[in-house]
């Protein structure tokens, strides 16, 4: 019997899949369980509908992103830091003061966890910071750290 894949099945078929599995196993186990259902083509024409959609998405999805890249590559981050001698800062700017700062600013919210900032600026002056807007695309932050 022929069905599609609703969830990931270990050793069977990954979601919107079809396959052609034992009718019992089928039966008593697939359908039963909400994990597929039987492939007609009705379900069949579903499914391409909804691949189709979720291609489109993802289209979508991705040229918001690169938007967002050029917006943001076109912009300076300046943040007054408290600092000793030679450009030294006391602590260090985070992610979080570097989005609160884009939001404030320039009205653009991006999640902290996406920029590669490990250890964070320690030091005055600017620093290239990048973030992951899409599994494709990367930008860079240009971030001015000033003498408070």
């Amino acid at each position: 019997m022929k069905v599609i894949f609703l969830k990931d099945v270990k050793g069977k078929g990954k979601k919107g899949e079809v396959k052609n599995v034992s009718d019992g196993y089928a039966h008593n186990f697939l359908f039963k369980q909400g994990l597929a259902i039987e492939a007609n083509a009705g379900n069949i024409n579903t499914l391409e509908a909804k691949k189709q959609k979720e291609k489109k998405e993802a289209q979508q999805e991705l040229e918001q992103a690169k938007q967002l890249k050029e917006q943001i590559e076109k912009l300076t981050v300046e943040i007054k830091a408290k600092s000793g001698d030679g450009g030294r800062l006391f602590g260090s700017v985070t992610s979080k003061q570097v989005v609160d700062e884009l939001k404030k600013k320039h009205n653009i919210s991006l999640d902290k966890r996406k920029f590669d900032l490990p250890d964070g600026i320690r030091s005055l002056g600017f620093t290239n910071v990048s973030v992951k807007l899409h599994q494709d695309v990367v930008a860079v932050v240009k971030v001015h750290v000033t003498e408070q």
